[in-house]
């Protein structure tokens, strides 16, 4: 008997295999809606906005420190908050390597917010719906473009350490391992490079890109795609001589640190991105066109930002009867 399959079967095998994935997809999006909470906590947004705002208002470090824990909660067991949780033993998600750098500026903003919705709606906002909304208003705080968040998350029950490890893209990465880490995700290559934009505020510890002015290779001590006077620029920052690199912060973007535009596409065509992982997507054929476009436009980064955030706010999340809802962000129930 010949037992093999009829290769005529194999394409609507994969469509239905592509069909029930969409379905399962899509079942878990719709779970998340922009007025999730209009029956149970219509004022949510205003509640938050305003408790971001005056944070905002306090300190600048606000805006990046929230938008960049946002990205580095949604990486990892999906955008669930499971970042905020505290942990006497140091063994939650923040106590990993990669997370000790996130500012408690941005940890601070979503303990505000969560304060002020608790004190209207008690028992009824989540903390991951929180931070997906203040990782928005940071944003158009800082000057960037305004964009409807879906809500409907629940929150994680477990915060680990060493689940993080992996998990988040770090400063050294070219365009292939950006493109894979993201693309775990379900962020595609133009999702990615938009999602980079975010360096356009915030700034970086010395140590964190020091391989690129000090001891990059044995033949040029200074990496070659920097540009030489942003290099010097950095190295009087930076300087090899310094015990304490780790401490020493620099801005991400020189011109306009504390706007959220598309200046940092503009510094990669001039190679003045400051890590490897920045200047790579314009180093690399396969993102350099989109850089230029968005160096170029900033109504077309905009617009891929958006889709990329709203995309970002759909990875992993707990919805239904998943999860539950955090009195306090940094404790589970």
């Amino acid at each position: 008997m010949d037992t093999r399959s009829d290769d005529s079967t194999k394409p609507m095998m994969m469509c239905f295999l592509g069909l029930l994935l969409f379905s399962m997809v899509a079942e878990s999006n719709a779970q998340l809606s922009e007025n999730y909470y209009a029956s149970t906590c219509p004022n949510v947004e205003l509640i938050v906005q305003q408790a971001v705002t005056t944070k905002f208002q306090q300190t600048f470090t606000t805006a990046p420190a929230t938008l960049r824990m946002f990205f580095h909660d949604c990486f990892v067991e999906g955008c669930d908050a499971s970042v905020l949780i505290a942990s006497d033993n140091e063994d939650a998600e923040r106590n990993a390597p990669d997370n000790m750098s996130l500012a408690g500026d941005g940890f601070d903003t979503v303990i505000k917010a969560k304060t002020a919705v608790e004190a209207l709606c008690p028992g009824v906002v989540s903390c991951a719906d929180i931070l997906a909304l203040a990782a928005r208003d940071v944003v158009v705080l800082a000057g960037g473009p305004g964009f409807k968040v879906e809500l409907g998350r629940r929150d994680g029950l477990v915060s680990k350490a060493s689940s993080v490890a992996g998990k988040l893209p770090g400063p050294e990465l070219d365009v292939k391992g950006l493109t894979e880490n993201f693309a775990s995700n379900g962020l595609s290559l133009t999702d990615m490079i938009a999602l980079s934009g975010a360096h356009t505020i915030g700034f970086a510890h010395c140590d964190r890109f020091a391989n690129r002015l000090h001891n990059f290779s044995t033949f040029m001590p200074v990496d070659p795609t920097l540009d030489p006077a942003y290099a010097q620029q950095l190295m009087q920052s930076c300087s090899p001589d310094d015990p304490d690199l780790a401490n020493i912060a620099v801005n991400l973007d020189l011109n306009t640190p504390n706007t959220f535009d598309n200046l940092y596409y503009q510094n990669l065509v001039a190679r003045r991105g400051l890590f490897t992982s920045d200047q790579a997507l314009f180093n690399d054929f396969s993102s350099q066109s989109t850089v230029i476009r968005f160096a170029n436009n900033a109504g077309d980064f905009n617009g891929a930002f958006i889709s990329a955030m709203r995309k970002l706010g759909r990875v992993g999340v707990k919805v239904g009867k998943q999860g539950e809802i955090r009195r306090d962000c940094s404790a589970f129930n």
